[in-house]
């Protein structure tokens, strides 16, 4: 091309057409899943994202075919062309033709890959990785377009790609794993606090959450096979001293050994006066104590239950205590273990009471 102004025109599309694929590519490795799944609702282009990050070999193949096919043209056509302009520059200034041929062709490649590697690769790449939801979800809609242009081509890339790998012992995957494990997020945690950036408060809470994982019921119980308990047939006074001497809200219903149920003496306060535990009893939750502690939290939210029983039947024992959303978040937040003055009232402390508040 001897018009430079076509020459530049060209330089400038093609650097912008590689700088849209890098971008794109880092983009949606970058881009939490989550994060798009919630704009997804309301944003076609975040849909179109998400479709992208679910078939990630089709996409990286596009954006290296896309950024070779860029690189590949500036050759063809930018470098010559600064080539020819600067050679007659540097053989006016009295260089033999040689000389200025070389000098011309390395000042050429110099600054065709300066264009191409700053402006065309790592600037993308860095505004990707600094805003990767928005840059994914902004480039998504364009590149969805391309990939559907040129599937037959990157589906057979791919699978030459996959082969390749293969043939060397590699398994190919086809999403990023974006996610941390326990023990990941652990190391992170004690480096932080180590190097000082981690508030030594902030630290015990995120190694306590962090345990949960490996926590079950039966490491945060208190053994107490005889928590604070009424018959089926007490009434609500009798109801309300046990109370009052517990300092407990909520108390089992049992039949010798077997427990049918939980009060709580708020219901007898409205109940009349003939109304038994029997009356005002609800279901009681159970666990083993192999449960984790998680999955113990996550059903005594669902279900709106402050207590349940914990059991160990395997080894015989029919009731080993009591175990509250109370016990869980003291375990989780250590800091903010103490009474619970919204779920006990002020306790003259007797009787076969749980050893934490039942809430």
């Amino acid at each position: 091309m001897s018009n430079p102004w076509v020459v530049v025109a060209v330089t400038i599309v093609l650097i912008a057409a590689s700088a849209f694929f890098v971008a794109v590519e880092f983009a949606l490795i970058a881009a939490r899943k989550h994060r798009l799944e919630d704009a997804a609702p309301t944003s076609r282009a975040a849909r179109a994202a998400l479709r992208s990050s679910a078939e990630l070999p089709v996409l990286l193949a596009g954006s290296q075919l896309g950024i070779t096919v860029c690189t590949l043209a500036l050759g063809a056509v930018t470098k010559p062309a600064v080539h020819h302009w600067i050679t007659p520059l540097i053989e006016h200034l009295g260089a033999p033709l040689w000389v200025a041929d070389a000098a011309g062709f390395v000042l050429a490649l110099i600054v065709v890959t300066f264009l191409h590697l700053v402006v065309g690769e790592m600037a993308p790449k860095s505004w990707a990785i600094a805003h990767p939801e928005r840059s994914a979800t902004m480039l998504a809609i364009p590149m969805r377009a391309f990939m559907t242009v040129t599937r037959p081509l990157l589906t057979a890339l791919n699978h030459a790609a996959n082969w390749c790998l293969r043939k060397v012992g590699v398994t190919p995957v086809d999403e990023v794993d974006a996610g941390q494990d326990s023990a990941a997020l652990r190391h992170l945690v004690e480096h932080s606090a180590t190097v000082g950036t981690l508030d030594e408060r902030y630290h015990g809470n995120l190694t306590s959450a962090l345990e949960l994982e490996q926590l079950t019921v039966g490491d945060i119980v208190a053994p107490n096979p005889g928590p604070s308990a009424v018959a089926p047939n007490a009434d609500v006074g009798e109801i309300q001293t046990v109370s009052r001497d517990t300092g407990h809200l909520r108390l089992l219903v049992r039949t010798g050994d077997d427990v049918v149920g939980v009060v709580h003496v708020r219901d007898s306060l409205a109940a009349p006066a003939q109304s038994t535990a029997a009356d005002l009893l609800r279901p009681v939750l159970r666990f083993d104590t192999s449960v984790p502690v998680y999955e113990a939290l996550r059903v005594m939210r669902e279900t709106r239950n402050h207590l349940a029983l914990v059991a160990a039947p395997d080894s015989g024992v029919a009731i080993v205590g009591l175990v509250t959303i109370t016990d869980v978040l003291q375990r989780l937040l250590p800091a903010a273990a103490g009474s619970d003055p919204i779920n006990s009232v002020p306790p003259r402390r007797q009787g076969g009471g749980t050893t934490t508040a039942s809430t």
